[in-house]
């Protein structure tokens, strides 16, 4: 079987020795994403909910280079810092997503890189 690295200059490069995406047949497999600013490297202000939707737009666009579509996200795994975040996850999902939604996963963690709040990875049915 044969892997296909997607990159896309739409959402933020990786920050160490990995790929944005990696397509095997009709999956795709998208490593974590924090809520980093494509176009600066930043982590996006303004706390979880941000951070959040920032992870979305940076999803979307690996997704959209793969030629795939962001309601074909059939598992989610979420890292939080905090559970207590849980509830803005669900409220952010109904507004992603339409039933029947993606399986999900959601993991509260010690730490994430650069101090971020939340990481989303996903797999992506093309």
């Amino acid at each position: 079987m044969s892997f296909k690295a997607i990159q896309t200059n739409q959402a933020p490069a990786a920050i160490g020795p990995y790929s944005q995406a990696i397509q095997a047949q009709n999956l795709l497999f998208l490593s974590g994403q924090i809520g980093l600013d494509p176009h600066n490297g930043n982590l996006v202000a303004g706390g979880f909910e941000a951070q959040l939707q920032q992870i979305f737009k940076n999803i979307q666009a690996v997704v959209e280079a793969a030629k795939g579509r962001l309601e074909n996200i059939a598992k989610l795994t979420v890292y939080v810092t905090d559970l207590k975040d849980f509830a803005a996850v669900n409220e952010l999902m109904k507004q992603v997503f339409k039933e029947p939604y993606p399986a999900r996963t959601t993991i509260q963690v010690t730490a994430l890189p650069r101090e971020a709040l939340v990481e989303l990875d996903a797999i992506v049915v093309l």
